[in-house]
């Protein structure tokens, strides 16, 4: 362990930002005084101020600093040195059982010691004695300090928070610089304004005017938001009193009509309903259910069909249409007066039934919308209760029309239901009487038929009419069937087109993806040969990399950029002599024009004089 401890000291001892360059025999080797300064100098890298020559410190002084440092980084002594005066003497005598584990572990964790040594300065406070506190100047003093003290927590607290938050200052420095961009920009502009309101006489007043125009402004905002408020709450008052209002009435209305009679009539007629529903209709339709299931299970379950099971099929239902064709022929043949006239109370019958299934599922639907209706009531009484927006004018009245709309609407089908009651009364009296007939007369043609010796030929006879019926049924079912299947291949086909019309943008942006993907990869292609050639070793190969050939152009420019400006700068200093010249040689060439012009007028007035010309001047001789 002490061999492990010494190796892991001496490494990083070898290391930055110490550089000792000892080895395990050197270091184990060293005095109590050299082993202490090199202690001392692992305070030193923690604590700046701890940078001392032990040589020229007394040893009270050492001992007094180093305890107090290693107390502030908080080092607890191992349990084999419990004993304090023994820890104080291997520190100031330089024992190797006191020093190496100090060092092992100031060196594990010399980062964090940093902080913790950089942070007691500030936050390690000063010992004052509580009789000095009772003076005014040094308690507002020690106040002051330890606001201080909570300042820097939590300034450094937040500098950490920063330093973790993943900001970085090349961003921040951009974003101040565009700020301060921004905040010249609005000086400029607010000077430029300035510039031109001074002009103006009598700007200050304006520019106060201007100010309590503001003012006005957000206080007559302010008054506007408070005004819209107060409108709300007093809408929202007047809803509620709206509402109180309405259920005194109902209430009133529900006292009035409220006597022994008419409640137990109403009772009554829910009574019948609600028997009705649960004894008629909801079986009936809870065995359509059943049955429908029952059909769709037993086709689930059978395998799949063929065409020649679906041939045979076919025949088969052709078989029994001929054979109810037949049946249906002989009962036309027979024509009995009395079936004639139960045919008849059999049909009235069975439209009664179906317009009381027609109501009764009118009935439900209105009792829905009644109750769909109140939740919504309950709704809008909780939002309006809660503070929230509640509907308003317009829409209020829509609500309310609606409301009203439909409670006639019930009103008129409740009257209707207590006369189809009515009359569904009388029908069940005019049913049980023809029963009784219908029975009178069954027995009188049993023994008829007995005695004629055709013994269950009505039988015969209304099986044959329950065939037709399920042979009706089974036409209709298959009419459904073929429609549904029509209108599920419509379906189908118009769900392909569309399916089809929406693939066919994102087919056309695949492909113009798909072209990108080969562009990219072509140029990364091209990068990675470029790098390729880059990183070669033969210097021939990378003279042909694209770097290589910018920063040969880029020389070239260079170079001739400079030499332009070299020119630049010798015609700038030789612009004044060349200008002077370039004067002297337009007046010599205006003087030579002029001689010439002269000559030519001499040449063609040779008659009347001639010019004598010689080196110092040209005479004209008459």
């Amino acid at each position: 362990m002490m061999s492990e401890q010494l190796k892991f000291i001496v490494e990083q001892l070898n290391k930055e930002p110490f550089r000792k360059n000892f080895n395990l025999v050197m270091f184990d080797s060293l005095e109590p005084m050299q082993l202490l300064q090199v202690f001392n100098d692992v305070l030193a890298e923690i604590d700046p101020k701890q940078s001392i020559d032990i040589r020229e410190e007394m040893p009270e002084q050492t001992l007094k600093r180093m305890t107090l440092l290693l107390g502030m980084l908080k080092y607890k002594p191992p349990d084999n040195m419990a004993d304090v005066k023994t820890f104080q003497q291997g520190l100031v005598t330089g024992s190797k059982s006191v020093i190496h584990p100090i060092l092992h572990w100031l060196l594990q964790r010399v980062p964090d010691l940093k902080k913790r040594a950089y942070l007691a300065r500030f936050l390690v406070k000063l010992e004052v004695p509580a009789e000095f506190l009772h003076d005014d100047i040094i308690s507002d003093t020690y106040s002051q300090y330890e606001e201080l003290v909570e300042s820097f927590k939590m300034y450094h607290k937040q500098c950490e928070q920063l330093r973790t938050s993943g900001f970085s200052t090349a961003e921040i420095r951009r974003d101040i610089s565009a700020m301060e961009e921004e905040k010249d920009q609005l000086i400029k502009r607010v000077e430029r304004l300035k510039k031109r309101v001074e002009s103006v006489s009598s700007h200050q007043r304006m520019l106060e005017q201007a100010r309590q125009l503001r003012v006005e402004k957000e206080r007559e905002e302010s008054l506007a938001h408070q005004k819209q408020q107060q409108k709300n709450q007093l809408f929202q008052a007047e809803q509620r009193v709206l509402r109180s209002h309405q259920q005194l009435k109902d209430m009133r209305q529900s006292a009035a009509d409220a006597n022994p009679e008419s409640l137990t009539r109403r009772l009554e007629e829910e009574i019948q309903i609600n028997s009705y529903m649960v004894s008629e209709k909801l079986p009936k339709e809870l065995e359509s259910l059943r049955r429908t299931v029952q059909y769709l299970q037993k086709v689930a379950a059978e395998p799949a069909m063929g065409q020649p099971n679906i041939r045979e099929l076919e025949d088969r239902i052709r078989d029994v249409d001929s054979q109810i064709n037949l049946l249906i022929e002989k009962k036309m043949l027979r024509n009995d007066p009395i079936d004639d006239k139960l045919t008849l109370y059999k049909q009235q019958a069975s439209i009664i039934s179906r317009k009381k299934e027609a109501k009764a599922e009118e009935l439900q639907e209105a009792r829905e919308a009644l109750a769909t209706a109140e939740r919504e009531m309950k709704q809008r009484h909780s939002q309006s209760s809660q503070g929230e927006e509640v509907v308003r004018g317009d829409e209020l009245k829509r609500v309310v029309a609606k409301l009203r709309s439909k409670g006639t609407a019930y009103k008129k089908r409740r009257l209707e239901l207590s006369e189809l009651k009515a009359e569904y009364g009388v029908l069940q009296r005019t049913e049980e009487i023809l029963r009784q007939k219908h029975e009178a007369v069954q027995e009188k043609l049993q023994a008829v038929e007995v005695e004629k010796g055709i013994s269950g030929y009505s039988s015969t006879q209304e099986e044959l009419e329950r065939v037709s019926a399920i042979k009706t049924e089974l036409d209709e079912k298959k009419g459904r069937t073929l429609d549904d299947m029509s209108e599920m291949v419509k379906r189908l086909n118009s769900s392909i087109v569309e399916k089809k019309s929406a693939l066919a943008p994102i087919i056309k942006e695949l492909r113009s993806l798909r072209q990108r993907r080969e562009i990219i990869e072509m140029q990364m292609q091209q990068a990675a040969e470029e790098m390729k050639a880059y990183v070669s070793s033969d210097p021939q190969e990378r003279k042909k990399t694209i770097r290589e050939l910018y920063m040969k152009n880029i020389a070239e420019q260079e170079s001739l950029g400079k030499k332009l400006r070299e020119e630049q700068k010798t015609v700038r200093e030789n612009h004044s002599a060349n200008m002077e010249q370039m004067t002297l040689w337009r007046d010599l060439e205006q003087l030579m024009e002029c001689k010439k012009r002269c000559f030519i007028k001499a040449q063609n007035q040779a008659s009347v004089g001639h010019v004598i010309q010689d080196e110092a001047k040209d005479m004209l001789v008459l």
